[in-house]
């Protein structure tokens, strides 16, 4: 049938011919197809409180329970009066075959159900009633519960064909296995639920941590527009008032210095276009300019207000780094504290700042949570906005529990020589451990 017959039938017609389509692929296709069945999970809920020798051997449980059920239809054959021996062993086959062929097995059981009432003028005798039971429930949970419906409805006029149309002989057969075909549908369509509610979680939380990492990534561009748009507007500025600094300045000169305000005042207006696609509608510009870390300090003696224990130790020649560098260590602080106030309320830190030539280490540790107060979770976004703050500088990060419980976020930011401003040293350059006790903190899992 074409697709355009299809959609010019009726709705009656269309749900016959896809019935009969399901029964094709169900039933029909690839009847003989080699489908093992496969062993238990052996990190299922139950398998894995097992010990890891009877683990092994649990696995193998659904194998072991048909052979088993085969076992006993071939028992329940031998204590028949004739034919003991094909009574026993022709069920018990399509039995053992539900565990590599499914399909071919129920309707090899179909047909070893013919043959032993050919043979005993009985169409189900006790063992082919049982074997034709285990065979439907099997096939059914291998496959799934639109199947099962077809095997009962095919059992069903299987039985009223052979018996010219008395349903009263095959009745005790359909309704054994329209309970057992019940529960086994009712099983496999809970699985699949929760199969699909654990794939949605994972879909969710990927999807989550994706838009954590582009709302850090839009927070950090948002930051550093202040920065940049400092510089090139001090350059349009500087480019601007060059030729009056000059004496008669050559007309090479005078137009060199037009063009590089000119490539700077673009430079910012792309700047400020390309913020207004990643900014928020409900975004507010900040009034304070952003902060470096002269304003560490500021941000301390708030984390000192909330009854944290705090120390701040300062190495090296404190010195002038760029502005990018500064903010991003300041925020890395800022996110520390934050994530401490969360998961490790009570808990002593320590944050040190080494200035090196090569740039700024900045390590930040705390403690184990103490007291009555519990942790609180947050969003998660406490380690992502370091990670990407520290990866858009090119540096180094690595975070992860102390052995005492604690936590630790060890950070290195590269400045090449080159980029490092030549400003007097802060008065706090001679800050020590003892002479100024300042604290940080950071959560006990890394997440904000």
């Amino acid at each position: 049938m074409t697709e355009t017959q299809t959609k010019t039938s009726s709705p009656e017609f269309r749900a016959a011919a896809g019935a009969i389509d399901g029964l094709r692929d169900d039933l029909l296709r690839h009847v003989f197809a080699y489908r093992p069945l496969p062993p238990l999970n052996p990190d299922g809920r139950v398998v894995r409180r097992l010990p890891e020798g009877l683990r092994k051997a649990v696995v193998w449980t659904p194998h072991a329970l048909v052979l088993f059920a085969a076992f006993i239809v071939m028992m329940i054959g031998f204590a028949e009066w004739d034919y003991r021996f094909l009574m026993g062993v022709v069920p018990a086959i399509p039995v053992a075959m539900t565990l590599v062929r499914p399909v071919a097995a129920f309707w090899a059981s179909m047909l070893a159900t013919v043959f032993c009432g050919v043979l005993t003028s009985q169409l189900w005798g006790p063992s082919a009633f049982v074997a034709q039971v285990v065979v439907l429930v099997v096939v059914a949970a291998r496959t799934r519960p639109r199947a099962a419906a077809w095997m009962w409805l095919l059992t069903l006029f299987f039985g009223m064909l052979l018996e010219g149309g008395d349903p009263s002989i095959t009745a005790p057969v359909l309704t054994l296995s329209a309970f057992a075909l019940l529960v086994v549908a009712v099983v496999q369509i809970r699985r699949d639920a929760e199969r699909e509610v654990t794939v949605q979680r994972t879909v969710t939380a990927v999807e989550r941590d994706r838009r954590t990492l582009l709302e850090e990534r839009t927070t950090i561009a948002r930051e550093l527009h202040d920065v940049v748009a400092h510089h090139m507007s001090v350059v349009a500025i500087q480019a601007e008032a060059a030729p009056y600094r000059v004496e008669n300045p050559p007309p090479e000169l005078e137009q060199a210095f037009v063009t590089i305000r000119e490539n700077a005042v673009a430079a910012l207006t792309e700047l400020r276009r390309v913020l207004g696609v990643v900014r928020a509608e409900d975004y507010e510009a900040p009034d304070a300019p952003q902060p470096t870390l002269a304003a560490l300090d500021g941000l301390l003696d708030n984390v000192r207000e909330t009854g944290l224990e705090t120390e701040k130790v300062i190495t090296g020649a404190v010195r002038e780094l760029p502005q990018g560098v500064e903010l991003s260590a300041y925020r890395i602080v800022q996110e520390a504290l934050s994530n401490s106030l969360r998961h490790a309320p009570g808990a002593s830190a320590r944050v040190e700042l080494s200035y090196v030539l090569g740039g700024l280490g900045l390590r930040v540790v705390n403690g184990p949570p103490r007291g009555l107060a519990k942790p609180s979770p947050g969003a998660g976004h406490g380690i992502t906005g370091m990670r990407e703050r520290v990866a858009m500088l090119n540096g180094e990060m690595t975070a992860g529990t102390t052995a005492d419980g604690g936590y630790e976020v060890a950070v290195f930011l590269p400045v090449p020589l080159s980029e490092q401003p030549e400003r007097p040293e802060r008065p706090e350059s001679r800050d020590t451990a003892e002479g100024n006790a300042d604290t940080v903190v950071i959560d006990r899992d890394g997440r904000a």
